[in-house]
Formats: structure tokens, C-alpha cells, sequence
């Protein structure tokens, strides 16, 4: 079950409910977040929620089955919204595009991607300064000093950042210059990370784990909620499969079973989901019509000589067509 207090609740007040879940032989654990303050109770005992619901300080209560209980859809009717500031948001009622290569290079290929971003009307641009390679000679980003010239940038041009942090030691350096902190494919089980991220008052996307499933998916968002943090976003990257045509195997399946299981907004990444340049397109779009609320993909000026993924990379003229196509497949979706 999951109880909501109010505002104003007491001390008093609180004890009398934990006990009263206590006594019923549910398991609690109490969870404060940016805005709300709740009391979480496992257990499997059959009671009626109307011998909890009368007592002072309750501000509602749900019956929820599912194990990730904070995140399910069953207690909460309305859907999130992330509000990163300055007007912009991710989740429902407007198509969030977050686009920007691979890896942050230099502080001419920031610029250039900021203008291409700009003349396409996109607020979120992603990077990565810190990279997981598979091979330990490939590039490995600029780390924080590519993060500040970057931020500084993206500051000036009214843009916000989404970018990945890698372990726990990095959260406070990162903090400062991160309107998202993105949770790689890699990570997405780490959970001594998800626990930090957790003491956070910044948005959290957490991609799907390489091999994981949606549930697991699902849980690790759990780890982040139930820590503090309910800023959160979902992202569908693919999966790896038996399959060797591409990249990875983009599970569409995943946007629509995500949106039906889970109040949290939820993003597609095409350029990982593929990995190849010229299906991003119709994997982006696909992506739109399966219900997501926003497209993160890669984009550089030169996709031929990026430090990173340049196989999956659009190049400026690519994305801006991309842009215009993914906003007339959100409009066509929503006038149906």
C-alpha cells in the first residue's frame, strides 16, 4: 500500500498510522520527496483501506500490488511531469526532443550543435562528458572541465542539459552544471548510484539496462523514488538480443507496456536502439507513435569524425529534418 500524508501532519499522528499498518503485519518504510512525504507498507494481508483511511493526517491511500509500488500507475491517476525550468518539460502534452552528440569534444562542436538546436526550436541538448567504452583506448570524454564550457554555453542559449554521470564520486562535482542526470545502459543496476541519485533535487533518466528487463527497469526507478527523488524519466534504448542486423533490438513493445504500468514519462533513444544512422529516422518516429513523450537521439556537424558513435550520428541537415517530421507525428497522433 502507499499512504500519502499531509502537509501537516504531526509526529504524533505519523506514529499512530505506522503503527496501524504495523499491526495489520505490513512492513513500512517512510519516504520523503521534493514535494510529498509518504508511508510505504508491504505486506499481503487482505484488510480494508477504510480502516486506515479515516485517521488524521492521511491524505489519501492506495492499494498497490505491484512490487515497484512508488512508481506504478495504480496509485497515481494523473501522469508526471518533469518541469526542468525556464518552460521546458518532459512528459505528457508536449513532445520533449533532447538531441547532441555522442561525446562533448570542444567548445566550437558545443556551439555549433547549441545554434543547430536553437533554429530548431529544441530545448534539451544531451552529451556525454564521462564515457563507458567498451574498449579502454577509445575516447573517454572531457570529464567536468567539458561539462562547465558546456554548461556555460547551453546557460547563455536557454538550453538545458542531460548528461551521464557514471559513479557516485561524481554526483556533487556534476551538480551545478546538470538539468538531467542520465543513468546509463550500464549502470542501470548500480545501485549504490540510484540510492545517491536519490538525495537529489535534480531530474533523473534512467535507461534500460543492455539486457534488462521492463520490470527490472521499473525497479530501478524504485530505487531512485523511495530514496527521495520522484524526478524521475525512463528511456527505452534497446536491448541486446541474438540479433546482430543492428546495434542493439529497439523493443518498441516497451513505450506503450511502460506508459500502461507507470505514472513516469518515458523516452526513446533510436540511435542506441539501432545504431544505424539512416533507420534512426523511422525508428524515432515509430517510437512517437507507440505513445513516447519525448526522442533523445545523437546529432554532430561532421558524424564522419565524431570522437564517438559516429555511425549512429546524424549530421545537422539529418536531425533538422528529423525535428520537423517527429513534431507533425506527435500533432497527427494527438488529433486522432
Amino acid at each position: 500500500m502507499i499512504i500519502q500524508f499531509n502537509s501537516a501532519i504531526s509526529a504524533p499522528e505519523k506514529e499512530q498510522i505506522a503503527q496501524a499498518v504495523a499491526k495489520l503485519g505490513y512492513k513500512t518504510t517512510e519516504v520523503t520527496t521534493q514535494g510529498n512525504h509518504y508511508l510505504v507498507g508491504i505486506g499481503k494481508q487482505e484488510f480494508d483501506l477504510r480502516t486506515l483511511g479515516h485517521m488524521p493526517g492521511i491524505k489519501d491511500i492506495h492499494r498497490v500490488s505491484d512490487d515497484y509500488k512508488l512508481v506504478s500507475r495504480k496509485w497515481k491517476v494523473g501522469r508526471s511531469q518533469m518541469d526542468l525550468g525556464d518552460g521546458v518539460t518532459i512528459g505528457e502534452g508536449k513532445l520533449a526532443i533532447m538531441a547532441g552528440p555522442c561525446s562533448i569534444e570542444s567548445e566550437q562542436q558545443v556551439a555549433l550543435t547549441l545554434q543547430h538546436l536553437k533554429d530548431n526550436d529544441v530545448r534539451i541538448m544531451r552529451g556525454g562528458v564521462f564515457k563507458p567504452r567498451s574498449s579502454p583506448y577509445a575516447f573517454r570524454g572531457m570529464g567536468v572541465d567539458g561539462l562547465k564550457l558546456w554548461y556555460k554555453q547551453a546557460k547563455e542559449a536557454g538550453i538545458k542539459i542531460v548528461t551521464e554521470v557514471m559513479q557516485v564520486s561524481q554526483i556533487a562535482e556534476m551538480y551545478d552544471y546538470v538539468d538531467v542526470f542520465q543513468v546509463g545502459a550500464r549502470n542501470t543496476q548500480n545501485f549504490n548510484l540510484l540510492d545517491e541519485l536519490g538525495k537529489v533535487d535534480k531530474a533523473v533518466m534512467i535507461k534500460r539496462g543492455i539486457s534488462g528487463t521492463i520490470e527490472e527497469l521499473l525497479y530501478s526507478a524504485e530505487y531512485v523514488f523511495s530514496a527521495g527523488n520522484e524526478k524521475l524519466i525512463l528511456c527505452e534504448r534497446g536491448i541486446r538480443t541474438y540479433e546482430k542486423a543492428s546495434r542493439n533490438t529497439m523493443d518498441i513493445n516497451a513505450i506503450p507496456i511502460l506508459k500502461e504500468k507507470t505514472h513516469l514519462p518515458v523516452v526513446a533513444d533510436p540511435s542506441h536502439g539501432i545504431g544505424i544512422r539512416e533507420f534512426v529516422e523511422p525508428v524515432a518516429l515509430a517510437a512517437v507513435m507507440a505513445g513516447a513523450d519525448g526522442i533523445i537521439y545523437e546529432t554532430h556537424q561532421q558524424p564522419e569524425k565524431a570522437a564517438s558513435d559516429g555511425q549512429q550520428t546524424l549530421d545537422f541537415a539529418e536531425s533538422a529534418l528529423l525535428i520537423q517530421k517527429l513534431k507533425k507525428a506527435y500533432e497527427f497522433l494527438h488529433a486522432l
